[in-house]
């Protein structure tokens, strides 16, 4: 699953047109290096979102097409 898709679904941003920009300026990195929104989200992975000053960095868990709002945030474990 793409990148920008998955931060979607798994509500870690609201909006995949949020997701998409984030990832074209270089917000969002996966196991260490700037990902673009195309990337191949796979299990194991390890997200970093840049919030202004906060970081929140999670691992991917699962990937789904789609999840409800009770299922989101099964897909990814926070790390601290």
């Amino acid at each position: 699953m793409r990148l920008d898709k998955y931060l979607k679904v798994s509500r870690l941003i609201k909006r995949r047109a949020v997701a998409n920009e984030a990832c074209d300026t270089g917000r969002v990195e996966v196991n260490g290096k700037i990902a673009r929104a195309s990337y191949e989200v796979r299990e194991g992975d390890k997200i970093a979102i840049h919030f202004g000053e906060r970081t929140l960095t999670v691992e991917v868990v699962s990937v789904r097409e789609n999840a409800g709002k009770d299922e989101a945030a099964t897909l990814y474990r926070e790390i601290v």
